[in-house]
This record gives structure tokens, C-alpha cells and sequence, in this order.
């Protein structure tokens, strides 16, 4: 294979460094990236928030621990069924239009999400939450691929998933003070929690419509100099990183590298929904805490997290190096599990419980570029779904596994314990994959031998 610095002219970092290429990803940055931010924080608040309103809820509705992990969790079961196809058509039909229909619907069942009353109701509407909103976030990171090059895609990938830990910060002081609405208008407060909660999503899927370009040629926001410059630049990465032949969206899904990339995000998210769906209750119970003052809590952690996040992405852009950021992040939230499992007294348990989030905030942003490395076109669309999918039926299986246990032996000692060894294999594969040549990513570009579809790919 030709030396990439040969292909392009300048290394990655050379070209990071002329004013052409500086000032067009930071306008890049400044129009896409604020509002796809913005977009995630809603996703994840309507996804997460039952959370909170577990604090009511389940005493309300008499919902036992394995009733509220059922239903927290089924939602990742239809999100993992249609994220590939959901993300095909996004790649066939153009972000804007696709990310506008996803919002919409997952707003509308948001918000329905009031009306439950029996677990049966709150199993179908958390499995229909999760049918709507499946593709988006794959479809983002797909959709950031064909903006980012490599030397910037890492801190893109941070700032757009820096959402996970602030929706947690707004979610968690916010939730709680909605709690507080319990009464008004005959609604309790976890009622008014999904409905104002859920309301945004759909009108900022409206202005989607208007405000999010589909690709580069599109840009209003960029001189013609400027999107030549960038769309050269990513026709330039993809040549660097093809391999000799191109495989269409379902060879590359039997790729036996794209389902050794799952294994990891797996075992994070698997760790990672347990604690973003029992955090507030573990917390309130082992402070004592009121309702709001549990909201506040969760929100501060939820900060640390996103600084955490963000400056893991810098570090990986500028060491120019995936894996091992990846398994560091792992090995964190692992220590964290386990401290909050062993530790004496609450208050040393939530000093540990801290550094789950910290650890997987640190973990995504050089995972997700991955994927990117390996995969081009309507293939990497179906290849970033396949991953995801795979990793949120961790999303499933964590909650329950922490509600089963808890109703088991009446502690979060032994599912704490078990949930710490997930990140920790996960931090094992990525140490390992730092071996493939797959993933031996050039010194100069960042880019690695690959294997690419077509754009065309079926």
C-alpha cells in the first residue's frame, strides 16, 4: 500500500495545521456539531429519564425491581432490532429528512409514556420508544464520517457524545424538580417528568427540516474553496483506506472484524445502562437523599463525565492512537464497579460509583473511530448500526441482571461485583485489538489499511 502522507500531499497533522483546513472544520464544527449535541441530550433524556421517574413511579405503581429493569430495559431489544435497516435508509435518503422522522416519533412516544399504568403498558411503550429512535445515534456517527476527517474525528466524536453525561446533568436536577409537579392538574410528577420531557423532541425534529445539511456540497455555511478543500480531503482518506476490492453493506455485516469491534461496546454498554438506570436509586438510598437533592447529585457526577469525555477525545486525536484510550476508559469504570461494590461505607461506595461514568465517557470516543477506520459508504452505515445494535442489547441485559440480582440477595454487592468484570474484559479486547493490523493506525494520517465498501454498495 502507498504511504498515506504520499496520497495526501501532507500528513494529518500538516493538514490540520493550514488556514484553509483550520477555518473550515471549525465553521464545520460550529454549525453541525451544537446542534447534534443538542439533538442527543433530548435522545437521551427520553430514553433515561425513566430513571428518575422511578422514584416515584415504582411506588405509585407498585412496580417490584425486576418489573422497573423489564421495562427500563425492553427498550434496547427493538432499538438492536431496526438499527441496521434504519440506518440503510438513512444513508439512501439523507440525514436530514431520516433524523427528522426518528425525533418526531420517539417524541410523541416520550411523552405517551404518561399514560402508563400497568408493567404490560410500560413494557410496550419502552419497546416502542426504542423501534423509533433506533438509527439515530449510529446514524449521527455515520453522518459526522462523511464531514470529519480523520485528525478531527475523535474530538467531533466526543463533543456529540458529551451529550450522554450533560443530559445527565440537565436530566437529573430537572427530573427532580419536575418530581415536585406531582399533584398539578391531577398528573403525578413523574406523569409531567415524560411529558415535558418529550415535547422538545418533536418540535426540534420539525427544525431539522431546515437547519441540517445532508453533505458537505450542500454546506451554505462554507465557501466554495472551503468545500472543495473538505470534500477532497475525505475522497483522498477513502482512497488511502480502501483495500483492493469493495464489499457490499451485507458482506461487510458478516465481517468477522465488525463483530470482534462489538464485543467491547457490548460489555461497556451492558456495565454502562445498569449504572445510568439504578445510579439514582443507589444513590438516594445510600445518602439518604431527597428526591431533588438525588437529581442534583446525579447531575454533578454527570459533569465530571463530560469533562472526562471530552478530554479523552483530544488525547486520542493528538496521539493519533484508539485502542488503548478505549481500554483505559474501560479499566476505570471497572475499579468503579468494584468499589462501589466492596467499600465500607456509602459514602466511600459513591466516591467509587463516580468513576463508571468517568470511565465510559473516556471509553467512546476512540471506539467510535474505529469503526470508521474500517468501514466506507452505505457499508459503514449498515456496519456502524451492526455495532450498536449489538452493543444496546447491553442495554437490556444490564438492568435486568442488576433488578434480578437486587430482588435475589436484597444488596447491589453481587451485581456490582459482577457488572466490574465486563468493562474489564472489554478493556482486554481492546488491548489486544492494539495487535491487529486492522487498527495499527499510520503515524502520520491516522489511517488505517481497511476494509471499505463502495459508496454505491447495495
Amino acid at each position: 500500500m502507498r504511504d498515506p502522507a504520499a496520497l495526501t500531499g501532507a500528513s494529518g497533522t500538516d493538514a490540520a495545521e493550514t488556514s484553509l483546513g483550520r477555518e473550515t472544520m471549525r465553521r464545520v464544527g460550529l454549525h453541525l456539531l451544537p446542534f447534534l449535541f443538542l439533538l442527543y441530550v433530548c435522545a437521551y433524556l427520553d430514553r433515561s429519564n425513566v430513571a428518575i421517574a422511578a422514584l416515584q413511579m415504582n411506588r405509585s405503581l407498585h412496580f417490584s425491581a425486576t418489573a422497573y429493569g423489564m421495562g427500563a430495559s425492553v427498550f434496547f431489544l427493538s432499538y438492536a432490532a431496526f438499527e441496521v435497516p434504519s440506518n440503510i435508509v438513512l444513508a439512501r435518503v439523507g440525514a436530514r429528512r431520516w433524523i427528522a422522522r426518528i425525533m418526531v416519533s420517539w417524541g410523541v412516544i416520550a411523552a405517551a409514556t404518561m399514560f402508563v399504568r400497568t408493567p404490560f403498558s410500560f413494557y410496550v411503550l419502552r419497546f416502542l420508544l426504542g423501534a423509533a429512535e433506533a438509527g439515530f445515534f449510529p446514524g449521527v456517527v455515520y453522518y459526522l464520517g462523511q464531514w470529519f476527517p480523520a485528525a478531527w474525528r475523535g474530538r467531533a466524536i466526543a463533543r456529540f457524545m458529551v451529550a450522554i453525561p450533560i443530559s445527565g446533568a440537565i436530566g437529573g436536577p430537572v427530573g427532580g424538580l419536575l418530581l415536585r409537579l406531582d399533584g398539578i392538574h391531577g398528573l403525578a410528577g413523574w406523569q409531567w417528568l415524560f411529558l415535558l420531557e418529550g415535547l422538545p423532541s418533536i418540535a426540534l425534529g420539525i427544525v431539522v427540516l431546515f437547519v441540517l445539511p445532508d453533505r458537505p456540497a450542500d454546506a451554505r455555511f462554507l465557501t466554495p474553496d472551503q468545500r472543495d478543500w473538505l470534500d477532497q480531503r475525505l475522497l483522498t482518506e477513502q482512497a488511502t483506506s480502501s483495500t483492493a476490492r469493495s464489499l457490499t453493506a451485507t458482506q461487510v455485516l458478516a465481517s468477522p472484524m465488525l463483530w470482534m469491534v462489538s464485543a467491547p461496546y457490548l460489555l461497556v454498554n451492558t456495565a454502562g445502562y445498569a449504572y445510568v438506570f439504578w445510579a439514582p436509586m443507589v444513590v438516594r438510598d445510600a445518602l439518604q437523599a431527597s428526591d431533588v437533592a438525588t437529581g442534583v447529585i446525579i447531575g454533578a457526577i454527570a459533569l465530571v463525565a463530560a469533562v472526562a469525555g471530552l478530554a479523552a477525545g483530544a488525547s486520542s486525536d493528538r496521539h493519533h492512537e484508539r485502542c488503548l484510550h478505549a481500554a483505559l476508559g474501560a479499566s476505570i469504570m471497572s475499579a468503579g464497579f468494584a468499589g462501589a461494590a466492596l467499600l465500607p461505607t456509602p459514602l466511600t461506595r459513591i466516591a467509587a460509583f463516580i468513576l463508571v461514568p468517568i470511565g465510559s465517557q473516556s471509553f467512546f470516543p476512540g471506539f467510535w473511530c474505529l469503526p470508521g477506520m474500517l468501514l466506507r459508504g452505505t457499508a459503514a452505515a449498515a456496519g456502524i448500526a451492526l455495532v450498536n445494535a449489538i452493543g444496546n442489547i447491553g442495554g437490556f441485559v444490564g438492568p435486568n441482571v442488576v433488578g434480578f440480582l437486587v430482588d435475589s440477595t436484597g444488596s447491589t454487592r453481587a451485581p456490582f461485583l459482577v457488572l466490574a468484570t465486563m468493562p474489564l474484559l472489554a478493556a482486554g479486547c481492546m488491548v489486544a485489538f492494539k495487535r491487529q493490523a486492522a487498527f495499527a493506525m499510520g503515524p502520520r494520517t491516522g489511517v488505517p489499511p481497511a476494509v471499505a465498501g463502495s459508496e454505491d454498495a447495495a
